[in-house]
């Protein structure tokens, strides 16, 4: 069955850092070759979000070649001044986005504002304007831009160029507000790209995980269906694609 949600989106910019976390000791940064499924969660968060919802990325279709580019940094450290670092980055990438939301059911004081219509067209205004905050690219120093796009639109650089195989990698954060437990848990997935579109897991499907720390669920607190007065235009409007 078609989902109905889906929001589809271009996202590129100059330099991203989808940070591999075996490469963090010693403050040395290296990228992984395609972006974590954290990664797209937060800019499409960063587009649109509300405590009621929950946003799943779907798929993601790389557009360009996969090029890296080693710079010189000097990060802060924790006990004053600066230290000397080597981050490699991707450099000029373009993705095609697909995802759409689902309910956010740990969050039963928020039915009333479980509008289907609204959030679909609020989010899909929010693309067309750039997102709500400043896009990053898996790192502040990265910055992106979004806009709409039809996810099987363009010719990428890796349409027919078979299956590769990424191996190990991380997905994302199972977050207790999330997942109703006052715990932090990273998943794990074994990543493979066909024709050059990474088709991601569900959250609940990853089999690999590890226990990070306790954690207490933040309860964020939401406006109500006529929020700005959004609901207003988007009254007898369905949800297509």
């Amino acid at each position: 069955m078609k989902k109905k949600n889906i929001i589809e989106f271009k996202v590129w910019g100059k330099y991203a850092l989808f940070t591999d976390p075996l490469t963090k000791i010693g403050g040395e940064k290296c990228s992984y070759q395609i972006p974590t499924y954290e990664a797209l969660k937060g800019i499409i968060s960063s587009v649109y979000w509300k405590p009621t919802f929950i946003w799943v990325i779907d798929k993601v279709r790389i557009m360009k070649f996969i090029k890296t580019q080693t710079r010189g940094t000097k990060p802060l450290e924790y006990s004053g001044g600066n230290s000397l670092a080597i981050y490699t980055y991707l450099t000029g990438i373009e993705y095609h986005v697909m995802s759409h939301f689902e309910w956010n059911n740990n969050r039963p004081d928020l039915e009333k504002d479980r509008n289907e219509n609204k959030h679909y067209w609020v989010a899909k205004r929010m693309v067309e304007r750039g997102g709500r905050r400043d896009i990053f690219l898996g790192a502040r120093e990265c910055q992106g831009y979004v806009e709409p796009c039809i996810f099987e639109d363009g010719v990428g650089d890796y349409d027919n160029y078979g299956e590769l195989s990424f191996d190990l990698m991380f997905h994302g954060f199972d977050y207790p507000d999330e997942f109703g437990k006052p715990e932090l848990w990273a998943r794990f997935w074994k990543a493979r790209m066909k024709n050059g579109i990474v088709e991601f897991p569900h959250p609940r499907d990853c089999e690999l995980r590890k226990f990070v720390r306790p954690m207490a669920p933040k309860k964020i607190e939401t406006l109500g269906l006529n929020e700005d007065g959004l609901l207003e235009g988007y009254k007898g409007l369905e949800v297509t694609r």
